[in-house]
């Protein structure tokens, strides 16, 4: 599904990612944990295309396309998704405005037939209502005044509707309670299927309680240091990063 290869980012000069290497597979879920500062979100924006990263070495391919080489809108009509830490507040959009040019521009790049608002409507109602999302969000402009839980859930409604090959979730348990993270955990799942893929950004094991990963990274100086199954997670709750970083 999707190959790293030796990848070297910068940032303003200063060497963030130095040589990591990651295979992802349809039908999996990796996790990727570390310390703060280790480049686990310099890793899901350079993935999404953030103009900010300068790609000093190495190569992505995604779908057997080389990803370095296409726009941040052409990887998300190639069927890759970001789901963000922090998720942006736009002002005089509404929240089903949004969704809705989102979703149909990807329709009509892949040659598939526009939706009409009945029938956005009818889909968006659905998976609203899957994610416990009142139906007065839609009308409110895009995750202006959400509570931390509403952005996330609303992501991953982004990520429902657009149903990607692959989807990134940038720590997407930071600032969740308990039931705000059961809900997300539980669309994520509902979701998974033996030909898409999903590639967890986390610092805590809470969040693997609730999404199972086939496998999990810790990234660590740039790189992956150590690779492992759900057990890693485990390890790292109980005996930190410092045996990964020695």
């Amino acid at each position: 599904m999707i190959e790293i290869v030796d990848l070297q980012v910068s940032v303003e000069g200063k060497a963030i990612l130095k040589g990591l290497t990651l295979s992802v597979e349809r039908g999996e879920i990796h996790a990727v944990m570390g310390p703060n500062g280790a480049g686990k979100s310099t890793l899901a924006r350079v993935l999404a295309g953030h103009p900010a990263y300068e790609v000093t070495g190495g190569e992505i391919w995604f779908k057997k396309q080389n990803l370095l080489a296409m726009a941040p809108e052409e990887r998300a009509c190639l069927g890759l998704f970001m789901g963000f830490q922090y998720p942006l507040e736009i002002a005089g959009v509404s929240n089903k405005q949004f969704l809705s040019a989102a979703l149909n521009a990807q329709r009509k790049a892949k040659g598939m037939e526009i939706l009409s608002e009945v029938d956005f409507e009818a889909l968006l109602d659905t998976k609203m209502a899957a994610m416990e999302i009142l139906p007065e969000f839609m009308d409110r402009n895009l995750n202006e005044g959400f509570s931390g839980g509403e952005k996330k859930r609303n992501e991953i409604l982004q990520m429902a509707l657009f149903d990607p090959d692959f989807a990134i979730l940038d720590e997407t348990d930071s600032g969740l309670d308990i039931d705000a993270m059961r809900i997300v955990a539980r669309g994520v799942n509902q979701m998974r299927r033996s030909d898409n893929a999903l590639l967890l950004i986390t610092h805590y094991q809470r969040l693997l309680d609730f999404i199972r990963p086939d496998f999990v990274h810790v990234l660590a100086h740039g790189k992956i240091v150590r690779s492992g199954g759900p057990e890693l997670a485990l390890e790292l709750e109980e005996k930190g990063y410092a045996p990964c970083n020695s």
